[in-house]
């Protein structure tokens, strides 16, 4: 009976650990339904009709506001590891001088490029000094005698 109960008690702690380990699925944006982004094409939809129809861009282009970003993510994170991107979806509309709706493109996760960041450091004017030197640097520069700070 005793073996019993403490299989019980490994299979259930077996479960509970592995329970507790399920991924975490986290969604940031707004998906788009289709039904409304076919409704934006170009010709006389305006940045308020566009608006009216999808809501406020995600982001809109860093030079003037004539292209607006609408972008939707989903991604999956098992414990401590690395989130797993799953979904993506970006659409992005093109406005004209008059506000008015140029071209509509939708980009998914395929059309994304992976970028290396730069890990350079920029060099400073100086002297590289030891951790002695930086801890032992001021002993010594300060005199009373000849009129400094002190006080």
């Amino acid at each position: 009976m005793r073996s019993f109960s403490a299989r019980l008690c490994i299979t259930t702690a077996l479960l509970v650990a592995t329970s507790a380990c399920s991924p975490t699925v986290d969604v940031r944006g707004n998906v788009m339904p289709p039904e409304r982004l076919e409704l934006v094409k170009p010709g006389n939809l305006t940045k308020a009709d566009v608006t009216a129809l999808l809501g406020t861009p995600s982001s809109t282009s860093n030079f003037g506001d004539d292209t607006w970003y609408y972008i939707y993510s989903k991604t999956e994170t098992f414990a401590f590891f690395k989130p797993e991107e799953l979904e993506r979806q970006v659409v992005q509309v093109d406005f004209d001088k008059a506000g008015k709706v140029v071209a509509v493109h939708k980009l998914g996760k395929e059309d994304g490029k992976d970028i290396s960041l730069v890990t350079r450091e920029t060099p400073s004017a100086g002297r590289d000094q030891s951790w002695i030197e930086q801890m032992l640097g001021n002993v010594g520069k300060f005199n009373k005698s000849k009129g400094g700070s002190g006080g």
